[in-house]
């Protein structure tokens, strides 16, 4: 069988079970700013948690709601919003890093420990708005 054309891993899951999956490890990853998961499982969600943040950047109402949609909880969509996409502004891309950690005891699995790469301070930033005179 041939690899052309086939993107992404499946991790011995149905469709539905892998999209849960990594909703719930993005919406992990904001809440709690480092998570540890197996490697490939990283890997993956670097590619998902990458184009959120790029989301979450522009900040407009459409991508406000598509953020929304990608992650499992309103709390976490508006914690990438408020807090940490105004803190990664001077970055386009690589805002996440994945560094391999032990094997797991269990069954020999590679782990590895998912970060932001800028140091996310927990309170929101504040934005510059205009303030309109009547």
């Amino acid at each position: 069988m041939h690899r052309h054309g086939y993107v992404g891993r499946k991790f011995g899951r149905e469709r539905d079970q892998r999209r849960a999956l990594i909703k719930g490890l993005a919406t992990s990853l904001v809440l709690n700013g480092k998570i540890e998961t197996t490697l490939p499982k990283a890997k993956e969600l670097v590619r998902y948690i990458e184009k959120l943040i790029t989301k979450a950047k522009k900040g407009d109402l459409a991508n406000r709601r598509r953020v929304i949609a990608g992650l499992s909880t309103e709390a976490a969509a508006y914690k990438l919003f408020d807090v940490i996409a105004p803190q990664l502004t001077k970055r386009t891309s690589g805002h996440v890093r994945v560094e391999r950690t032990e094997l797991r005891v269990g069954d020999g699995t590679q782990m590895a420990t998912i970060s932001f790469v800028d140091e996310i301070n927990s309170t929101p930033v504040e934005t510059k708005t205009k303030e309109v005179k009547a």
